[in-house]
């Protein structure tokens, strides 16, 4: 009976000295799975209680962030990022984050400021660029953006997803051969992709007047599950 009662009493002592632990470390991976998940409310309230006991933790406070963010607390998010840059004024997933939040809240300038930020702190960073170039697209500044995309291209050369952006951006411009060009490379990287067939079979039909090729993009797209391509078959008669 006394080995038993000593036994329980180890335990209790176990449980008592991990379970703060282990219970704050639970907060983070619930609020990060609910984030993840889009459940948001939740993850602001898990990650804010975690919070209380690790005001250091950079990546609850992204996550955080990116939770009020998507709740439409935009001023709330950039807050709590500019709590974890005040501990790490450095750190690029915040800055990311930062950039990302101010674009969504129509700060263009603000936002491009902290991707040139972020790009001097790491000039490989092929998201600043694109981040970046986005801002100065919407500013209208054509030019400089296809400069950062000519950058990101050639940090990631096998990313379709840049090469798609690049395009759009010549899109904008006018420059219809250049913008096929780049949709193209886009689709041979992966052909799966039905995002990729929309603004090609667009400029096809709308501007190059190559309307056999405006149908057989609308169709791929349409087989990939791309309702806008659907839609654009129908309009033209297309089964």
């Amino acid at each position: 009976m006394l080995g038993w009662l000593r036994a329980m009493g180890a335990l209790l002592c176990v449980m008592i000295l991990v379970s703060p632990a282990v219970a704050g470390e639970d907060l983070l991976a619930q609020g990060a799975a609910a984030q993840k998940t889009g459940k948001n409310e939740q993850a602001v309230e898990l990650l804010g209680q975690y919070l209380q006991d690790h005001p250091d933790a950079v990546e609850a406070r992204r996550l955080r962030a990116l939770a009020l963010a998507a709740l439409q607390r935009g001023p709330e998010a950039l807050e709590e990022l500019d709590r974890g840059l005040k501990a790490q004024p450095e750190n690029i997933s915040l800055l990311l984050a930062q950039g990302r939040i101010l674009k969504g809240l129509g700060r263009p300038p603000e936002a491009a400021a902290v991707f040139s930020r972020v790009i001097k702190l790491d000039p490989k960073n092929v998201e600043a660029y694109t981040e970046r170039a986005d801002c100065l697209a919407r500013e209208g500044d054509f030019d400089g953006a296809i400069k950062d995309f000519n950058r990101a291209v050639r940090l990631a050369p096998r990313d379709p997803w840049v090469v798609h952006k690049r395009g759009m951006i010549r899109f904008c411009q006018g420059k219809y051969e250049a913008a096929v060009a780049d949709f193209t490379q886009a689709i041979r990287m992966d052909p799966q992709e039905a995002g990729f067939y929309f603004p090609r079979g667009e400029l096809y039909l709308r501007h190059l007047h190559q309307k056999d090729k405006a149908i057989a993009d609308f169709k791929e797209g349409c087989r990939l599950g791309h309702k806008l391509c659907c839609r654009e078959l129908e309009m033209l008669e297309v089964k």
